[in-house]
């Protein structure tokens, strides 16, 4: 299987695989409601930036890109939520085990 990263950064996976930016990011655009006791609702747009799937190729997109591809079976995201995800002393993502899907 291939993959094509399409966000902005590299995504390293907890057994050293890194896979590179592709220069090209996948976005979503969103629309929100008018708060309501502190609350809105978000609808997304269409996602640019989005190749048509091929076989044996997934495209790693950010959780945000992914939550807007109903019914994509190729598009995963990191999984920055996972317990076994590695973090520095300050929180952040140092690598994920591997990926979601939608």
């Amino acid at each position: 299987m291939d993959y094509v990263n399409l966000t902005s950064h590299p995504i390293v996976l907890n057994d050293g695989r890194t896979f590179p930016s592709s220069g090209v990011v996948a976005r979503v655009s969103s629309i929100h409601s008018e708060f309501v006791d502190d609350l809105c609702r978000q609808e997304f747009g269409q996602v640019e930036n989005l190749p048509d799937p091929q076989e044996e190729v997934r495209y790693i997109v950010s959780a945000m890109v992914l939550s807007a591809c109903e019914g994509r079976i190729d598009v995963v995201a990191p999984a920055t939520g996972h317990p076994d995800a590695k973090r520095n002393e300050k929180g952040h993502i140092l690598s994920v085990p591997g990926f979601v899907r939608g």
